[in-house]
């Protein structure tokens, strides 16, 4: 008789193999999370950092772009020093570096350290976030994991902006501005502590492509730079047009090296798939959707209807709640539909979620204007993210997971800061067209005690800003006909047969 062998020692093994997948989640989604919540989490704090560091008006904004500037602009090259020198060890020393320049913002006596600390986090987000994204694709097998794990993954760039909201109100006002950077520090040795549960990856082999790296680095440095000066100066500003011109010039120079060197820092061969190619671009909608949405929300929620902070991040919730439904149901559906019928519906809504938000007047009911369109949005907004997000980082090798990572969290920057520029100019115009200063007036109308002034300044910044929401259903509209156009695979994130072969989408 010849027994049967032991069915114990499997099951354990594979119980092992899950616990370890779910730690693995619980770092890299901490992660994102922590990074994403400083792309906000300061905002809250401007006001107090004004006074306690006498900082210029000018100056102060840089304690935000600092931050955002640096990030989108190294991405590409985090992405790419993971696929060559390890992804866990590249996402450690950026976890290294963005604690330690938490911890010296924190500390910073004067607006100028402040800043070079933003500018620090902002290069070890750059390292973390690519590699932690890379680490879903080849750590996550194909199939429901994988797919869970990337919900998981989308469902964490929401609830850092509320999250960030919330928290830096709560911070400032119960503690100190200081404290919005010193949160991190636990945090990230926690995160830190925990990567050894995830795997090397990478250690691929060639070098890092230096000239690369510093034309592109320079392109995506001018483009942010010119993004984020024309929401703040106009797109006909000077400097607006010489960082853009800087950037399309950098941007020829840096593709032109990519087409002739045998290790390019953006093999540009990831855009030969129009699949891949077209999930990149609506990633970049999606963000400016994702970022410009919720910035003329809480403005007009803190301007026109005189929330304070804590309550508008707390009326914002159904923002967060919308897109971590959305991304759980949409990883279960691509296992069974083709990206572009979740995506190009998931954008439908979220464009007809905007275009509610555009009927708001000075005077809504929060109930029955503001909470339901807010979470048709994000909803729409999370059934879109989690199939193109697998679509773009889908069968592509290993040494090459990092950048293609870095691809999308790019297209997120981007498309945040460009959401950013073109719905604050349209909502800045429409409102200066029947109001000119219309915030100047709101705010000497409230220190002054002026109600009519309040009122008039009031009406002008919500005809502002639903206009800008008007002009963001239009670029969702956009990103919808676009991925109905070019994300054509009938692929679903099915997983993986025996042989290892991926049955997930083509990209």
């Amino acid at each position: 008789m010849s027994a049967a062998p032991p069915a114990q020692p499997q099951a354990a093994e594979a119980s092992s193999a899950d616990r370890r997948l779910g730690l693995s989640l619980l770092v890299i989604a901490t992660t994102q999370l922590m990074l994403v919540l400083d792309d906000g989490i300061a905002n809250i704090a401007l006001p107090s950092i004004q006074a306690d560091l006498d900082m210029p008006a000018a100056s102060l904004l840089w304690v935000i772009n600092a931050y955002v500037l640096v990030f989108g602009a190294l991405l590409l090259f985090g992405g790419r020093v993971g696929d060559l020198f390890g992804r866990r060890r590249v996402l450690r020393i950026g976890l290294v570096l963005f604690v330690a320049a938490s911890l010296l913002g924190g500390l910073a006596p004067n607006g100028t350290l402040l800043i070079a600390a933003r500018a620090l986090q902002g290069v070890g987000a750059a390292l973390a976030a690519p590699n932690a994204l890379a680490l879903i694709a080849t750590t996550f097998p194909a199939g429901k994991p994988r797919n869970s794990a990337m919900a998981v993954y989308g469902a964490m760039s929401a609830v850092g902006i509320i999250g960030g909201l919330l928290l830096g109100g709560a911070l400032t006002g119960l503690l100190d501005w200081r404290w919005v950077f010193f949160v991190n520090v636990p945090v990230g040795l926690a995160v830190l502590a925990g990567t050894g549960t995830l795997p090397e990856g990478g250690r691929g082999r060639g070098r890092l492509d230096t000239p690369g790296a510093v034309t592109g680095t320079g392109a995506m440095v001018a483009l942010v730079y010119g993004l984020a000066r024309a929401g703040e100066h106009g797109w006909t500003d000077g400097l607006t047009l010489a960082a853009f011109a800087a950037a399309a010039v950098l941007l020829a120079v840096f593709l032109m090296l990519q087409s002739r060197t045998t290790g390019p820092l953006l093999p540009l061969s990831l855009f030969a798939d129009r699949n891949r190619a077209g999930a990149y671009a609506t990633v970049l909608f999606i963000g400016a959707g994702l970022m410009g949405s919720f910035y003329l929300l809480a403005l007009f929620l803190q301007q026109v209807l005189q929330y304070g902070a804590l309550k508008t991040g707390v009326a914002s919730l159904p923002f967060a709640a919308g897109i971590i439904l959305a991304s759980g149901m949409a990883s279960k559906l691509v296992e069974r539909l083709a990206p572009r019928v979740l995506a190009a519906p998931g954008l439908l809504l979220a464009a007809a979620g905007m275009a509610w938000l555009s009927r708001l007047d000075v005077d809504p009911s929060y109930a029955v204007d503001i909470m339901p369109a807010l979470f048709l949005t994000s909803f729409g907004l999370g059934l879109a993210f989690v199939p193109l997000t697998l679509t773009a980082v889908h069968r592509v090798a290993e040494d090459r997971a990092g950048v293609a990572s870095a691809l999308v969290n790019m297209a997120q920057q981007i498309g945040a800061a460009l959401g950013l520029a073109v719905l604050t100019t349209v909502s800045t115009t429409a409102a200066a067209a029947q109001l000119p200063e219309a915030t100047r007036v709101l705010q000497q109308g409230q220190a002054g005690g002026d109600v009519d002034a309040v009122a008039r300044a009031g009406e002008a910044l919500a005809h502002g800003y639903t206009s800008g929401f008007l002009a963001g259903a239009g670029l969702l509209l956009a990103a919808a006909v676009l991925v109905a156009a070019t994300v054509t695979t009938r692929g679903t994130q099915r997983a993986a047969p025996a042989t290892g072969e991926s049955q997930t989408a083509t990209a």
